[in-house]
């Protein structure tokens, strides 16, 4: 006999917690309404979806992290929903609780197949594909094929799928996704429905980060919040990460997250340290411009980045001088020391600025020493400041200043002495001087000409309709646009030219002809007079078939 015993049921084994999933995966959007900064894209497939116009093909396309194989599976969603009763049809607002929703959502829906052409790069995939599609779906209304990053098909592969993908069966729908649009054949392209998301602004990233922060239970500044969806240049994707990165980081116990925990951590450079850079290096303090360089290198800032904010700080002075409005987000110092700085740094002085930032912050990026050469491209930005503008040294040569005066003896060398003054000497009062405000419009145009302005001068001749000359303002046509850089090179080079500020501003009149137009109606008049001259008449009665011609050598009509 042998004896038995009941051992009850084995013991279940803990429940695993589960697993954390990362921003990016837990907020993928799961409808339209959730899909930001692709509105004109979202319009027009709602559109096509109520009039039952769909394209057969579709292709999204953008930078990374904006939304494309997001805004495939809402594409299957939508037009494979059947409701929650069971009975509705494609519709842009899936309800994302039936069957099929529920199904793509996780990605093991029979009907929609997902295929990464990364690792499908060959022509018997794409075969696999040609042959499935000739069989309808099992459950759902449409069979849909998504292919992401579609670019790595190999053109053998490409050709292949041309035929099936210009004249699908009616219940598939293929879905496209890429990075590199230009690496797609055009004769795909031509196939597709096309659709560029954009990259998202980053006030509408900076918004959609706070609404996480808040389901997340996390407090966050709102300039932390700026901070990120600026380092996520347009993708929802690279902000979510950082976002992740920094709610890890921050202490939940001390604030949450800061801007200056987001600065640290992205090692980005302090706005305050950087306005004090540049107001050293507009000062010309060498010592101090390097020592605060060193501070910031100290505090473990790259120095690429320093110049990244330094260009970034000369290109919003230009924005503010041109008169753009200022961003909401951007701190109050941040706003008063831009405007401050454009009241008193002149265009010529910001592009020389923004060039040499420029150069310095592409050598910091190749230098076998950063720290180094970001150094010396501070310096060279320092001692650029003291050298005198073009237009002003022009201005200062024809004055006969020092380089004139230098430059005579070696002109005349045999000159006797009583006349060697009269080289040297200033221009004669008969000559534009640089205070004297050119009395008509045509003087100002000669004055530039003087300053070799001729490009802008050759403008203003074809181009701007003059309403009203009243030095130092002067008043264009609105009728003929002008652009906002001819106007803004404009008043520099009168400032130049006359010592000066001058206001020119654009009307919504009329105004008179160019001064090109009034030359050649001027030149016709003469051609009228001489035309209809006893004389030429006479010869035209003679000659009935004569013609009246300019003479070679002429330059002008009346020209001697």
């Amino acid at each position: 006999m042998t004896d038995s015993f009941d051992l009850g049921e084995p013991p279940r084994p803990a429940a695993k917690a589960e697993a954390y999933r990362v921003l990016a995966r837990k907020y993928r959007p799961q409808t339209f309404d959730a899909l930001i900064g692709q509105d004109a894209m979202v319009q027009t497939l709602g559109n096509a979806i109520k009039r039952d116009r769909l394209a057969h093909a579709f292709l999204m396309t953008g930078v990374r992290g904006v939304g494309k194989t997001s805004t495939a599976r809402l594409i299957a969603k939508a037009l494979n929903c059947i409701g929650p009763d069971g009975s509705g049809g494609p519709t842009i607002s899936p309800c994302g609780v039936c069957e099929p929703c529920r199904a793509i959502a996780e990605g093991r829906h029979i009907d929609v197949i997902e295929m990464d052409a990364a690792s499908h790069t060959g022509v018997d995939d794409v075969r696999e594909i040609i042959e499935a599609s000739r069989y309808a779906a099992v459950s759902a209304r449409f069979k849909i094929y998504i292919v992401d990053e579609v670019h790595m098909l190999s053109k053998n592969a490409f050709n292949a799928l041309l035929k099936t993908l210009e004249e699908p069966p009616a219940h598939v729908k293929f879905l496209f996704a890429t990075t590199e649009v230009n690496k797609v054949p055009i004769t795909v392209l031509s196939r597709c429905q096309r659709f560029d998301l954009r990259r998202i602004t980053a006030d509408k990233l900076a918004a959609h980060f706070a609404e996480i922060c808040e389901k997340e239970g996390v407090s966050a500044e709102e300039e932390a919040l700026m901070l990120v969806a600026r380092a996520a240049e347009g993708s929802a994707r690279d902000g979510l990460s950082i976002l992740d990165q920094a709610i890890a980081h921050a202490d939940l116990e001390g604030g949450g997250v800061t801007a200056q925990a987001v600065r640290d951590m992205l090692g980005l450079s302090d706005r305050g340290a950087v306005r004090d850079l540049l107001g050293l290096i507009l000062n010309g303090d060498s010592a101090g411009a390097l020592a605060s360089l060193r501070r910031q290198y100290d505090y473990g800032v790259d120095p690429q980045s320093v110049l990244r904010a330094l260009l970034e700080t000369v290109h919003g002075i230009t924005l503010t001088k041109v008169g753009t409005p200022p961003d909401a987000a951007q701190p109050m110092e941040e706003r008063a020391a831009r405007e401050e700085w454009a009241g008193t740094l002149g265009f010529p002085a910001l592009h020389r600025l923004w060039q040499l930032f420029l150069k310095g912050h592409d050598e910091v990026a190749r230098a076998a020493l950063p720290i180094e050469a970001a150094e010396m491209a501070l310096l060279r930005a320092i001692h650029a400041s003291t050298l005198p503008d073009p237009g002003e040294l022009a201005r200062q040569i024809r004055d006969g200043g020092v380089t004139a005066a230098a430059t005579a003896p070696t002109v005349m060398p045999q000159a006797a002495p009583a006349p060697a003054p009269v080289a040297i000497a200033p221009p004669t009062p008969a000559e534009p001087e640089p205070s004297r405000l050119p009395d008509s419009f045509i003087a100002m145009i000669d004055r530039l000409d003087d300053l070799g302005q001729l490009a802008l001068a050759a403008r203003l001749r074809h181009g701007a309709r003059l309403v009203r000359y009243a030095p130092p303002e002067i008043v264009f046509s609105g009728s003929r646009p002008i652009a906002a850089d001819t106007l803004a090179e404009l008043m520099a080079a009168l400032k130049t030219a006359t010592g000066q500020v001058w206001r020119v501003t654009l009307e919504d009149v009329p105004g008179e002809p160019t001064l090109h137009e009034q030359q050649v109606a001027a030149e016709d008049a003469i051609r009228t007079a001489a035309w209809e001259s006893d004389m030429v008449r006479a010869a035209r009665e003679a000659f009935p078939e004569a013609e009246l011609m300019e003479w070679p050598g002429k330059r002008s009509v009346n020209g001697a």
